[in-house]
């Protein structure tokens, strides 16, 4: 059937929608009973010719006293679903009582199989109370209205449920991306490993999958690259989706097009808290997960962030054995990854492959050692991470921000190993003749093949640069610098000191500093380490213990910072116990005269941090020598604080500045709008312009 009569069926239900429903519903409503009528009529038109078979397989089941009855009327329908109601939809037409055609209808609908039912609850039918297959015929026999074969049905399904999100003004992105997207995606995971599927069965994954049709383009695309190797392939389909209307469009959608048994495979639940295939491996995903969209119900569902124990997203990785892949609250659709991450088969020749898309955020978002900047790093320290491709700007119906398609693989070929390819597909579309939301554009046939082609090649051109894992790592490191103190000993200091210890009932110190004071005078005292010995040796002629609590106060409430003081000493090392090592502030010195190894109180006022990349030569000293020590020679790095992270910049490698103008393009527009502005006043003040 070709597209002028697809239109032309999409068009006729759509008027159907606005003369018969027009002042009964608001147009936003108009979907709650077109699309699941669209449905029953669908289904009932595949159910006609074994209706009879149906209803005596029934008496027969029913005489014979057998309970379980599904599958022997599943085979007498010739269809994954069956209606045990004598009459169909068109004998009710025939209903002359609106009571009678009431509860006739409700007794049809309580007709259909399990499976159905599942459905029509999705669509929450019951709370709202040519689709057949075969042709209609002229008198003479001739063809008045062709057949509609599971194809053309699906492709009038997903027509209508873009319009009728469009006349909602809902998103209609969340339901179904655009197919050219999808088709990309599919020849991204396919046609690599084309050569290498054998004949056999093969599982596809969405765990986001909306209205399903990712998988479905992904089924055929397999199916059709298989038959031309020669290969026979058998294809199951496993979705997950947590709206529930959207979930019935998408198992409504299979039955319709004849994939009953696949329908049974899809779940319904968020994947995040209610995985619907806990043991299940795939061998090829792709998803479309919502991106920017908070996560906090499924966050508490789990227990919080601090008692989430799922292995998909608490895992060992880099000698952590709770090595966190949590992302913040407000932004789950990373963790729709890891959760792909978690379903690849291990014990197969292709292991699996994922394509998934996300916008610009997941490159980069997340602070290392956060979940984001974790789960890159445990996908490219693993080399699962084979390319990332940027799309064009407005390619989605609900947003026109930047968008990127990821492709991994557990089964990386040996050219590929430990380097990533970054593809700048932004320029490659087509403009559309009519905007479908804000997508203004698509991928054409041609620019499909050209994204896939450059994949395959995997050589450095304008468009596609090539990276070892590590450039996209780093380390972020602490530099800190030594706290330095001044003690003045002043009787504003002192008023100020004596308030603080009484606010902590240490009454007695202050009165051990107003003695010292007066023994050694005002000050000021610029070594804090000699006055911290002269108040303890006070503090232990009279009988007093200098608590670490004591200590504290004095820092905080009675000492200044001051760059000219000597550094405050944190601790002494003997010498032997540790060695010398000034990059991670620990200094030599010498204290009673004696030699030893000292560490320093840090000024959290001048703690600073820097990002290093793990390519850098000499690594993190060098680095901190020739960009630090220079301009802070006290300075030295935490090492216990250094944490690793990874991100990704398109921005940076394919980022093309405009060239400035040349002076005399500048010159002449300014000479040109000196131009316009006089002859301007001229007409204003009616006359030339001395």
């Amino acid at each position: 059937m070709d597209q002028a009569q697809l239109s032309w069926i999409s068009n006729f239900i759509w008027g159907i929608a606005d003369d018969v429903l027009r002042d009964v519903y608001v147009r936003g409503k108009y979907r709650d009973v077109i699309l699941p009528m669209t449905v029953l009529r669908r289904l009932d038109a595949l159910l006609e010719p074994g209706r009879q078979a149906v209803l005596g397989m029934k008496a027969t089941l029913d005489a014979a006293g057998i309970v379980h009855q599904d599958a022997a009327l599943r085979k007498a329908a010739g269809q994954d679903f069956y209606n045990v109601f004598k009459w169909g939809l068109k004998d009710l037409k025939a209903r002359s009582s609106q009571q009678q055609l009431q509860a006739d209808f409700e007794a049809y609908l309580d007709g259909y199989s399990s499976n159905v039912q599942e459905i029509l609850e999705k669509f929450k039918f019951r709370n709202t109370v040519n689709l057949s297959p075969s042709p209609v015929l002229h008198g003479d026999g001739t063809v008045k209205l062709p057949g509609l074969d599971n194809h053309a049905m699906g492709t009038v399904f997903e027509e209508l449920i873009r319009r009728f999100n469009e006349e909602n003004n809902e998103e209609a992105g969340e339901h179904f991306t655009p197919r050219d997207v999808v088709s990309l995606m599919a020849d991204l995971i396919f046609r690599p490993v084309a050569d290498q599927i054998e004949s056999g069965t093969y599982l596809l994954y969405d765990g986001a999958c909306g209205t399903g049709g990712m998988l479905t383009v992904a089924e055929e695309r397999l199916k059709s690259l298989a038959a031309e190797h020669g290969k026979d392939v058998a294809v199951h389909l496993y979705g997950q989706e947590c709206q529930p209307e959207t979930f019935a469009i998408a198992k409504a959608d299979l039955i319709i097009k004849g994939e009953g048994i696949e329908a049974d495979h899809f779940a319904y639940g968020s994947t995040l808290s209610q995985d619907g295939f806990l043991a299940r491996k795939f061998d090829f995903m792709l998803s479309n997960p919502p991106y920017g969209k908070s996560w906090k119900t499924d966050l508490e569902r789990m227990g919080g962030k601090g008692e989430i124990r799922d292995p998909r997203f608490i895992i060992q990785h880099a000698g952590e054995s709770d090595y966190s892949l949590i992302t913040r609250s407000s932004d789950g659709q990373m963790l729709f990854l890891a959760n792909k991450l978690a379903k690849m088969k291990e014990d197969s020749n292709l292991g699996s492959r994922i394509a998934e898309v996300h916008n610009g955020s997941s490159l980069f978002t997340g602070d290392a050692g956060q979940g984001e900047s974790n789960i890159r790093r445990w996908i490219i320290e693993n080399d699962w991470l084979e390319a990332i491709v940027a799309l064009p700007l407005n390619m989605f119906y609900n947003t026109g921000i930047a968008t990127y398609i990821w492709v991994l693989t557990n089964r990386k070929p040996e050219h590929r190993k430990g380097r990533v390819q970054l593809i700048d597909a932004t320029t490659w579309s087509k403009p559309l003749r009519k905007n479908l939301g804000k997508k203004n554009c698509e991928l054409s046939a041609e620019d499909i093949q050209q994204i896939c082609d450059c994949f395959l090649a995997f050589e450095e051109t304008e468009q596609s640069k090539l990276f070892p894992n590590q450039a996209f790592g780093y380390w972020k490191v602490t530099v800190e610098r030594p706290l330095r103190l001044r003690v003045d000993l002043d009787e504003a200091t002192l008023r100020r000191f004596r308030l603080a210890c009484k606010a902590v009932k240490e009454e007695p110190l202050a009165l051990l500093v107003e003695k010292l004071a007066a023994k050694q005078g005002v000050g000021p005292l610029n070594d804090f380490n000699v006055f911290l010995a002269q108040v303890d040796a006070l503090a232990e002629a009279q009988g007093m213990n200098l608590t670490a609590k004591r200590e504290k106060l004095l820092q905080s409430s009675l000492a200044q910072r001051d760059e000219a003081a000597a550094r405050v000493v944190k601790k002494i090392h003997k010498p032997g116990k540790v060695k010398a090592d000034f990059l991670h502030g620990r200094y030599t010195a010498s204290v009673d005269g004696k030699p030893c190894i000292v560490e320093y109180e840090t000024d959290a006022e001048l703690r600073d941090t820097e990002q290093i990349p793990i390519l850098e030569v000499g690594g993190i000293e060098a680095f901190i020598r020739r960009e630090v020590l220079p301009h802070a020679t006290d300075a030295w790095v935490d090492e216990t604080a250094t944490k690793i992270g990874y991100e990704i910049s398109f921005n940076r490698y394919f980022y093309k500045p405009l060239p400035l103008r040349t002076l005399q393009a500048i010159r002449a527009d300014i000479l040109a709008l000196e131009k316009e502005t006089e002859g301007m006043l001229a007409a204003i003040v009616g006359g030339p312009v001395q």
